[in-house]
């Protein structure tokens, strides 16, 4: 008899051994009435008496299926968001909420609703670290009376209508002529700019006119050109006339002392 109690006594405490791992935390409920938190390792709760839920408290990736909201500015888009989120207290994970991954997920999807509302397209597009920010704030403030903390937010994928893309394609190459536009007039202002300092320059030394004449005579010879046209100033004419005025003179006086 004293064996057969000692059996079951051991039975008894060998049913309600439980083990819980280090990610792990065990929520007991004794005939229906919280009793604590067990875990990690190795515990023991009564067995037909106390009842156990398993909580894991490592971060969770929960993506949040694509949905089609309206921005500020009533364009519709599709985004896909990614949060990252971690249960901090288990007990009111299990106490304060049914299914606390899918109510996390719910309020995302609300939270996703508002802010997009809020921001015109614009913010969607060059903003979304910001936005994710946002949601991240407005999601933990949600989910703290259930225990959970909502480490991170981001926005995967954002789809836009097929017309707005080639909108949105027309005005980024708007800007880019104008841009390239900008940059050229830039660069003339400042060539105009060193043409003038360059003819200010030379209008102090004129000999500077010359050599670069001479220097634009080097570069057009050096090409195939079977044709060259070289600009003399007026005063090389001038001058060059007269010396040819002069010698003619000198070869009629010549002529004159040499006839009979």
């Amino acid at each position: 008899m004293v064996f057969l109690l000692a059996v079951l006594a051991l039975a008894f405490f060998v049913a309600g051994l439980r083990i819980a791992n280090q990610y792990q935390r065990a929520v007991v409920f004794r005939l229906g009435r919280l009793s604590g938190l067990r875990g990690p390792g190795l515990y023991w709760i009564i067995p037909l008496i106390e009842w156990q839920r398993t909580i894991d408290i490592r971060t969770v990736t929960a993506s949040v299926d694509q949905q089609e909201t309206i921005t500020k500015d009533n364009v519709p888009v599709k985004v896909t968001v990614v949060i990252w989120y971690s249960i901090t207290d288990p007990i009111r994970s299990v106490v304060e909420v049914r299914n606390v991954d899918q109510a996390v997920v719910q309020v995302a999807l609300t939270t996703l609703r508002n802010i997009m509302g809020r921001h015109s397209l614009d913010d969607v597009l060059k903003e979304q670290e910001k936005l994710g920010t946002d949601m991240r704030q407005s999601i933990d403030s949600a989910t703290e009376p259930w225990g959970v903390k909502v480490a991170r937010v981001e926005m995967r994928n954002v789809e836009i209508p097929e017309s707005m893309q080639r909108a949105m394609a027309q005005e980024a190459e708007a800007l880019r002529e104008k841009r390239a536009r900008i940059i050229k007039a830039e660069a003339e202002l400042e060539a105009s700019q060193k043409l003038k300092e360059a003819a200010g320059l030379i209008m102090d030394n004129p000999a500077g006119l010359e050599l670069r004449r001479m220097q634009m005579i080097t570069e057009v010879g050096a090409e195939q050109n079977t044709t060259t046209i070289i600009m003399m100033p007026s005063e090389f004419v001038s001058m060059a006339s007269g010396i040819a005025q002069l010698a003619a003179r000198s070869a009629e006086g010549g002529n004159r002392n040499t006839t009979p």
